[in-house]
């Protein structure tokens, strides 16, 4: 079994991590910006243009093509309090939120500076 990281098209070797939340967790602080995402999402498809049109390519997992994708996205409806789990952004390993918070963090102006922070932003 592999996780797809599709910013880059390869794939990733598992880590046997038994606990979803742990996995997050694991996947989240792999790479300077991740996504946790559904393929068919409206709302994720916006977050992943919002980081791209910015410059920053995020590393994104479709929890819909993991096969242990149900029980992460109950992980992250958890982590979030809240009955939508995706999407979920991650930017230096730390939580952001959903996309009310990318967007306001995004409106607000602390958005680049977390960006560049984490060593996704360079300019």
């Amino acid at each position: 079994m592999y996780q797809t990281d599709s910013s880059w098209g390869s794939y990733l070797p598992p880590r046997n991590v038994g606990d979803p939340l742990e996995r997050i967790e694991w996947l989240a602080s792999e790479n300077a910006v991740v996504i946790f995402s559904i393929s068919t999402c409206c709302m994720c498809h916006a977050v992943k243009r919002l980081f791209c049109g910015m410059g920053v390519n995020p590393t994104v997992h479709e929890l819909d093509e993991d096969p242990r994708g149900k029980e992460m996205e109950k992980a992250l409806m958890r982590l979030l309090g809240s009955s939508s789990a995706v999407p979920v952004v991650f930017i230096g390993g730390k939580l952001v939120g959903a996309m009310d918070r990318v967007m306001a963090s995004h409106i607000n102006g602390t958005l680049v500076p977390l960006l560049k922070e984490a060593g996704a932003l360079w300019l």
